[in-house]
């Protein structure tokens, strides 16, 4: 019997959440949910049907796994604990300073309900923080570094579209490429926030608005600009649809660490990944973490999990068997 999939929010990361799932047999699409009029929004899916948020929940026992597709700033915060209480879900929650909290909310949501809540699935956090997971306990002495890009950040991009003033924009987040040879060099430079990254954003902005103070309020945002150099560049919306309509992404998750009774043998553990669509990859996290939490819901589990707390086996269709035969 195949999964039900609910999906909550219709944008990027939903349609990719739509194409995931006709990517995996054991799962099916049984409803989409949109704040918009249902009847502006087409899906792919032929015979699936588009239902405002409203009637998500008395549809609670039609749908087994509802992922949810809103944005980290304001949508995931909400709506994580909200629908907690009546399905178990699944979320990619990415801002990183504020996971305990949203851990604790959503804990005692699903726990009320009698449901699992999966938050924070993606590739960072999700894939990265696994492999910083893995690689800490691998190689107890060393130190971590992660670099992000070149590429667009989803997250980011939303948290200005939210900026009063603000019409589309596009932010992207570049390594330093200095800092990034020192530490595959084994160098282990101690590295600020600033020295790894910098931003550039290319922002719309409407009519009349303030540009000076976008701007300002873009670069003193707490937890995602006012650690970094960031540029803000005004743009029209057909340049930003001619120059910056894709979304790749990637990066890299590296551990320089030290062996041996003198900590004398150096050893670099390097995770890279290279992303044409970023939504489309968190996506496919996404329906992964959804399989996980409904075969761990068969089981009893309930309250809110992160990717630490999963077994690589619940991610896979395949049998535990067929897991050990062909990919151990």
């Amino acid at each position: 019997m195949k999964t039900r999939i609910g999906i909550l929010g219709y944008g990027n990361l939903g349609r990719g959440i739509e194409c995931a799932i006709k990517q995996s047999p054991d799962m099916e699409l049984v409803a989409v949910f949109t704040r918009r009029a249902p009847e502006t929004v087409k899906i792919l899916t032929e015979g699936v049907k588009v239902y405002s948020v409203d009637d998500a929940v008395k549809m609670k026992d039609e749908i087994d796994v509802m992922i949810l597709c809103g944005g980290s700033a304001t949508d995931l915060p909400k709506q994580t604990p909200e629908y907690a209480k009546y399905f178990t879900v699944v979320d990619s929650f990415d801002t990183h300073a504020k996971i305990p909290q949203h851990f604790a909310a959503a804990d005692a949501a699903a726990k009320e309900g009698g449901n699992i809540a999966v938050i924070s699935c993606g590739w960072d956090p999700g894939m990265f923080s696994l492999n910083r997971l893995y690689a800490n306990a691998i190689l107890p002495v060393g130190n971590d570094y992660t670099f992000w890009g070149k590429g667009v950040s989803q997250g980011h991009s939303d948290a200005i579209r939210r900026v009063e003033g603000v019409a589309n924009a596009k932010q992207y987040t570049v390594p330093v490429e200095s800092a990034l040879e020192a530490v595959r060099n084994g160098e282990n430079p101690e590295l600020t926030t600033r020295q790894k990254h910098t931003r550039e954003c290319f922002v719309v902005a409407k009519e009349g608005a303030d540009l000076a103070k976008i701007e300002n309020e873009i670069k003193t945002m707490p937890n995602y600009f006012a650690d970094y150099d960031t540029t803000v560049n005004f743009i029209t919306e057909e340049e930003l649809k001619r120059d910056h309509s894709g979304i790749p992404h990637g990066g890299v998750v590296i551990r320089s660490g030290k062996t041996g009774i003198n900590t004398k043998n150096d050893h670099i553990i390097e995770f890279k990944l290279t992303l044409e669509s970023n939504p489309e990859f968190t996506s496919s996290v996404l329906v992964a973490y959804a399989r996980a939490a409904y075969r761990m819901c068969l089981e009893g589990a309930v309250g809110c999990k992160t990717v630490f707390d999963i077994a690589p086996a619940y991610l896979h269709p395949a049998s535990p068997e067929e897991l050990r035969k062909n990919l151990l």
